[in-house]
């Protein structure tokens, strides 16, 4: 597809580098030189200097012949103006990141009135996936999938784990559960789980099993669950505004500490059921006066990664909460992965992955739709919807699905089913697929002979 991106600041730049992988065709605007030169350099990408509300430069961008506009600057109004004019001039699919919280309770009538495709806030996505955490404590990421129906646990597996030493296959019949193990990932390295695997401790898994198992399961594999009851908040930004609002609507107290005070008087207006302390969130004294050692969740989201980074590994040492780091740039990710700061919240990275889950949709060749996406380390979670073709009503045993695919369920009418080899797909069905293959946008992609064109 060609894709033109507004504003090349962090988001901008992560999506340039996930959708020029993808094969996209790209055009870059931006007011500044240098930020295009260095993803000009990095990436086989074009570029036009100038506001992305300028009809003259979205024209030299090519803007009649793209067939979706990004806008992503820092500005609320310049990405709604820009997705405005894009519709105006060629009918393009947009979509917009709108930060603002006084915009969150109007997206969908500003989406609706202006004609955009998709409007995104990051940091509310941000918060949601956060407060999903927080709903499971004992895991360490969530991707949920068929309107929430669906939920894909990652977990790590501590050192006494009775999953230690145990094959894949062996595992709902000594443990009486219905768990799908869907990937391990061990030693920097992600693995398509098949029966004869042997799981280890430290090892991240992904599962798929009934809600009503979960805390059985987490019981059984020596992962604690204990419901999170109170959270402690460093940071009293956006990402901390909307999740404080979500922790407290499920009952969970909050308290946040935020150093500006201005912004405190606004949060205290704002969250007037929760606690707000004006003060430096990196002063030990400070954090052993409000208690850190009680609460069950610490999230760190001060806007220095390095702030972040030293609150967790202090919470970690001084309390048993379940930890939360917010990291904005992706520069050593194999030194953060070694340090224990719990789950790391990348606002950026959710927000290109949520964008790249539109861009997989517009491109499907057979109608099967990609509904959900979820970036997993080293593999992606994707959900298809299934239209009219050969392969429904064939036995999944008999279909020639790729070695790198696991078909992990299957959401007919909101029913869950964990596919057998005698199941089969049915028209309408959602499926959830987890792969090492990156840039799937079909469900015929699956299938070993994909890549020739060819029909199962």
């Amino acid at each position: 597809m060609r894709i033109i991106i507004v504003g090349c600041g962090k988001v901008g730049s992560a999506l340039c580098e996930q959708l020029s992988a993808e094969g996209h065709e790209l055009t870059l605007v931006d007011l500044s030189e240098r930020r295009l030169e260095e993803l000009t350099n990095l990436y086989d990408v074009d570029s036009v200097t100038g506001s992305g509300t300028n009809y003259t430069v979205l024209q030299e961008a090519g803007i009649t012949q793209a067939d979706l506009l990004i806008a992503v600057t820092a500005h609320d109004e310049i990405n709604l103006l820009s997705c405005l004019i894009a519709r105006k001039a060629s009918g393009c699919h947009t979509i917009a990141r709108v930060r603002n919280p006084e915009y969150a309770a109007e997206v969908g009538f500003i989406r609706e009135e202006l004609g955009l495709s998709m409007v995104i806030n990051p940091e509310l996505s941000t918060a949601r996936a956060v407060s999903r955490l927080i709903r499971f404590p004992s895991a360490i990421g969530v991707s949920t999938f068929a309107k929430g129906r669906i939920e894909l646990l990652e977990i790590h597996l501590p050192e006494d784990s009775r999953l230690h030493g145990m094959a894949v296959c062996e595992v709902n019949s000594r443990l009486n559960t219905h768990v799908l193990i869907c990937m391990v990932h061990r030693n920097g390295k992600t693995h398509i789980c098949k029966g004869d695997f042997v799981l280890q401790a430290g090892d991240d898994i992904a599962v798929i099993l009934p809600p009503s198992e979960q805390t059985t399961f987490f019981e059984r594999i020596g992962v604690p669950n204990d419901h999170i009851r109170s959270a402690l908040l460093i940071g009293g930004g956006k990402i901390s505004f909307f999740l404080a609002r979500l922790l407290l609507d499920s009952g969970i107290s909050v308290k946040i500490i935020e150093n500006n005070l201005e912004r405190c008087e606004l949060l205290s207006e704002l969250l007037p059921e929760a606690t707000i302390i004006h003060g430096d969130g990196t002063d030990r004294n400070l954090l052993d006066e409000e208690g850190i050692s009680t609460y069950e969740a610490f999230i760190s989201m001060t806007g220095m990664d390095e702030e972040n980074i030293l609150l967790s590994l202090h919470a970690g040492l001084h309390s048993k909460a379940k930890l939360f780091t917010k990291i904005n740039r992706a520069n050593f990710e194999e030194v953060i992965e070694s340090l224990p700061l719990g789950t790391v919240i990348r606002p950026k990275q959710l927000t290109a992955e949520l964008i790249s889950q539109y861009t997989r949709a517009m491109q499907n060749s057979m109608g099967s739709n990609v509904e959900t996406l979820h970036q997993l380390r080293g593999a992606e979670a994707l959900e298809f919807r299934v239209a009219a073709h050969d392969l429904t009503g064939v036995p999944l045993q008999d279909m020639p699905i790729r070695p790198d695919v696991l078909l992990c369920c299957i959401n007919r009418r909101g029913q869950r089913i964990i596919p057998r080899g005698q199941d089969m797909l049915e028209e309408g069905d959602t499926v959830v697929v987890v792969s090492t293959r990156q840039g799937m946008n079909d469900l015929q992609d699956i299938f070993q002979d994909a890549e020739t064109g060819a029909q199962a």
